[in-house]
């Protein structure tokens, strides 16, 4: 067990469970410490294991049923009245179908409503293009007030459902589908919303991930340290607010960024790094990797990472090539803000 109370599995159990079962376990012990947590469902409380909590606590748990813009309503109205809700669904449903209600209802309001979107990126691989969550980032890190955080593991997405319980206004948490590997081996780490932890330090270049892409990224890192290749990983687990000064922090000691992100590469991770390096004014080589400008294709989770270079041998391809671009000649910025 780590530092935090309350989770009632060892590191052995932990290592076959989803994030998203450990979201509903965490979610239930939460609940028999504070009465104002109520979950909703819009027909998927299995699917998402928010159910786990229903089971619990049943009086405290409303299924819509398939009508994920009424939940979301619904979601705004209880929050108004002081209670804490946890909204559950797919996160292509509570991204696109349901994005106006979020906005509107929920963000636009300042509302405390907590929406952990389930079954996030590729992770619903097979089950089609339509599954496939690969905008929410960039529709929610849009909106106003809103907090968006994406764990890179099942210990993490328990740190960030205890930390935003308290957090003010609406917040957006996206986690896989499948049995992904922990990246960490128990909860003894520090988890802060907004604050980035770097999983490995490096000198030449800093890869910059979220997600699933973070074990393959560090994976990735001691392929090349092999080759003398020193490469810097940050876990950038906040999208929204994000941490600007771990970025900058690289750009000055490693010149050379790379993101990856389980998402489109417009409006994601990406962008959000990348305007943080042109606000700051100092140069680097940078690139990202994640979903072209186009719609996923359809497969198995791990044939679509390795298809779009999001495993760590598309991210070792990635990295080599980046270390090969050119850069401005001058690294003397001691007299520059």
């Amino acid at each position: 067990m780590g530092k935090d109370a309350g989770t009632v599995w060892t590191v052995h159990d932990a290592n076959k469970m989803t994030s998203k079962e450990i979201y509903g376990r965490v979610l239930a012990d939460l609940g028999a410490r504070n009465d104002k947590i109520v979950g909703l469902t819009a027909d998927l409380a299995k699917s998402t294991n928010i159910g786990i909590f229903g089971d619990r606590y049943p009086h405290r748990m409303f299924n819509v049923g398939v009508a994920e813009q009424n939940m979301f309503g619904i979601a705004a109205g209880l929050a108004a009245t002081g209670l804490i809700p946890f909204a559950s669904t797919f996160a292509t449903f509570a991204s696109l179908r349901a994005a106006e209600q979020v906005r509107t209802d929920i963000a636009y309001q300042n509302l405390p409503v907590k929406i952990i979107a389930t079954h996030s990126g590729l992770s619903f691989g097979t089950a089609g293009t339509t599954h496939h969550a690969t905008e929410d980032l960039a529709v929610m890190r849009s909106l106003a007030n809103m907090t968006v955080v994406v764990p890179a593991d099942g210990w993490e997405t328990a740190k960030a459902v205890r930390a935003c319980v308290d957090l003010p206004g609406p917040f957006y948490m996206r986690v896989g589908r499948g049995f992904e590997p922990p990246l960490h081996e128990n909860e003894d780490f520090e988890f802060t919303i907004g604050k980035a932890m770097t999983v490995k330090d490096g000198s030449d270049i800093t890869v910059i991930t979220c997600g699933i892409p973070v074990l393959q990224a560090k994976d990735a890192a001691r392929e090349l340290e092999q080759d003398g290749i020193s490469v810097r990983v940050i876990n950038m687990h906040t999208i929204k607010p994000i941490d600007r000064e771990i970025i900058v922090q690289a750009v000055l000691e490693t010149r050379r960024i790379v993101t990856v992100e389980e998402h489109n590469i417009i409006g994601g991770l990406g962008d959000a790094v990348a305007s943080v390096i042109a606000e700051s004014g100092k140069a680097c080589a940078f690139t990202k990797i994640g979903i072209p400008d186009e719609y996923s294709v359809i497969g198995f989770p791990e044939d679509l990472y390795a298809r779009y270079r999001l495993d760590s041998t598309g991210i070792v391809e990635t990295v080599r090539e980046l270390l090969g671009k050119e850069i401005e000649a001058d690294e003397d910025w001691t007299d520059e803000d």
